[in-house]
C-alpha cells in the first residue's frame, strides 16, 4: 500500500554566498502494508518527522519514490482523503473560532454526503474516540489536551482514510491519557482496518501499538524489526535505545 524506495532528502542553509547541504534522510526504504502499524522511531534530530511530512506529501524527496497505492504521493488528487495525519500540537491544528461541530464538518465535505447523513457521521465519531454528542457545541478552548487530541483523531479518521500518520502524536499528553489514546488507536484500527505510521520518540508507546517498528538515527535506518523480535536488536544504537526504557 506504502512503499518508499531509496528516499533521500537535503536541505541548503547559509546566504547567497555560502551554502551548506544539510543531508536530513539518507536511502530510506521501506514498505506498510493495509491495516498494518509501523513506528518510525528515533531521538530529536533523526530525520523521523521529516520522512513524516515526506509521506504526507507536504515536502518532496530528493530523490526516491513514495507511492501510495501505486501513485506519487505528491499527486494530492491521488491522496485525497485516503492519507491523513495527526499531530503533536493539538491545540493548534484546530481552527479556535470553530466549533467542534464545525471542525469535523470540514473533512466530512469531501465526502459530499448530504446534512442529515454527516451529522449522524459525526455523531459516530464523537462516540468512536469517547465522547458524547454535547461536545459538538464546544470550542478548542473548552477542551482538556485528551479531549483535543481526540477530535483531532476524529477529524483524521472522518474521510475513513487507509493510512493515517501520527506524528509524536501522544507526547504532549499525561501519561494516563498516553495509555486512553493508545487504547482508542488500537480501537479504531480495528473499526477501519487502517494502517498506521506511529513516529514516536517513545518506544514503550510503539511496542504496545505496533507491529513493527524501524528505528532511525541521523537520517538513517539504523535497524527494522517486527515487534515480536524487538528485544533481539542487533545495532548497538537499537540496543541502547532498549535499555533506555529498561533502567
Amino acid at each position: 500500500m506504502l512503499s518508499v524506495d531509496h528516499v533521500h532528502k537535503f536541505y541548503i542553509k547559509g546566504g547567497f554566498f555560502s551554502k551548506e547541504i544539510q543531508q536530513v534522510l539518507t536511502d530510506i526504504s521501506f514498505e506498510c502494508g493495509q491495516g498494518e502499524c509501523l513506528g518510525i522511531i528515533g531521538e530529536s534530530g533523526s530525520g523521523k518527522s521529516t520522512l513524516g511530512r515526506l509521506l504526507l506529501g507536504l515536502e518532496k524527496p530528493d530523490s526516491g519514490t513514495i507511492l501510495f497505492e501505486g501513485n506519487n504521493v505528491e499527486d494530492r488528487r491521488a491522496r485525497r482523503g485516503q492519507i491523513s495525519a495527526v499531530f503533536q500540537d493539538y491545540s493548534s491544528s484546530i481552527n479556535p473560532f470553530y466549533t467542534v461541530e464545525q471542525a469535523l464538518m470540514e473533512p466530512l465535505k469531501q465526502q459530499r454526503r448530504g446534512r442529515f447523513e454527516a451529522q449522524d457521521k459525526m455523531d459516530l465519531l464523537l462516540q468512536q474516540v469517547g465522547l458524547n454528542p454535547s461536545y459538538r457545541k464546544k470550542y478548542p478552548h473548552e477542551l482538556s489536551g485528551g479531549e483535543a487530541q481526540r477530535i483531532c483523531i476524529a477529524r483524521a479518521v472522518a474521510t475513513e482514510p487507509k493510512c493515517i500518520v501520527f506524528d509524536e502524536a501522544i507526547s504532549s499528553l499525561d501519561g494516563s491519557v498516553q495509555m486512553q489514546v493508545l487504547e482508542l488507536l488500537k480501537s479504531l484500527r480495528k473499526i477501519y482496518n487502517m494502517a498506521y505510521i506511529f513516529i514516536t520518540h517513545d518506544i514503550q508507546a510503539a511496542a504496545y501499538i505496533c507491529d513493527k517498528v524501524l528505528m532511525m538515527r541521523n537520517g538513517r535506518i539504523e535497524e527494522m524489526v517486527h515487534i515480536e523480535q524487538i528485544k533481539d536488536v542487533q545495532s548497538a544504537y537499537a540496543r541502547r535505545l532498549l535499555q533506555m526504557i529498561i533502567t
